[in-house]
């Protein structure tokens, strides 16, 4: 029977490919903002045409899929294809702002307010919030390659995957709360889905993020520690 060992040849890659995957989405920013945002990136938004709006939604569906993708071909079995998925996730992240703040010296402080993603509505928060994010994800991630890669089984229990599914629900309403309020202050919520794609682009543009639900996010965060801490001294 042969021994399992930590795989560091495919965790070399992935983060090699994440890593990668990072200056290429940086690349892009930089790009759209060079046409966009010539005196540099703020809010409110600057106009965006509805079919460049479409294509910035499916490049973002692109590269999720591209995250599971590599998650899917490294894994041997469904944790560590999650695990692998959850650490490429992160360390794009990280080096998307890693290579910002290198190219145009930008965020200006990890307290700068950014769009994170626009799947299925806009999340906004300070840079420091998908940095601790991803933090974590890196956490839980490397835990489960570990753990997978050193016993038979490092399966998380149901009481482990219902605190994260909790976590990440809270995580993303603290993300979208900020603009959804601001939604709401214009159109009732049965309203908003009949409101033309046009009208609904031209209120965005007058959005100027204006406080973060600090509260949330670090509610979500706890649960979501919560779950790995109870996966480690399960697995230790």
């Amino acid at each position: 029977m042969t021994t399992k060992t930590f795989p560091r040849k495919t965790f070399l890659w992935i983060t090699i490919f994440a890593i990668a995957m990072g200056f290429l989405e940086t690349a892009v920013v930089i790009y759209m903002r060079a046409l966009l945002y010539p005196n540099g990136f703020a809010f409110p938004l600057a106009p965006i045409p509805s079919s460049l709006a479409l294509v910035e939604v499916l490049r973002e569906a692109a590269t999720l899929i591209m995250l599971i993708g590599i998650g899917v071909i490294a894994g041997k079995n469904a944790i560590s294809r999650f695990a692998w998925f959850l650490y490429a996730f992160a360390i794009w992240d990280i080096f998307y702002y890693v290579f910002l703040k290198m190219l145009i010296n930008w965020p200006e402080s990890l307290m700068t307010w950014d769009i994170l993603f626009l799947i299925p509505t806009t999340w906004v928060g300070p840079v420091i919030t998908p940095v601790i994010v991803s933090l974590t994800m890196i956490l839980l991630a490397i835990l489960i390659v570990f753990f997978d890669s050193t016993k038979k089984k490092a399966n998380l229990t149901a009481r482990e995957w219902l605190l994260l599914i909790i976590g990440s629900i809270v995580l993303i309403i603290s993300f979208t709360w900020d603009y959804s309020a601001f939604i709401l202050e214009h159109y009732h919520f049965k309203d908003i889905w009949t409101v033309p794609t046009e009208e609904m682009l031209k209120l965005a543009l007058l959005y100027i993020p204006r406080k973060f639900n600090w509260l949330l996010f670090c509610i979500s965060e706890f649960i979501i520690l919560s779950s790995i801490g109870l996966y480690w001294k399960r697995n230790r």
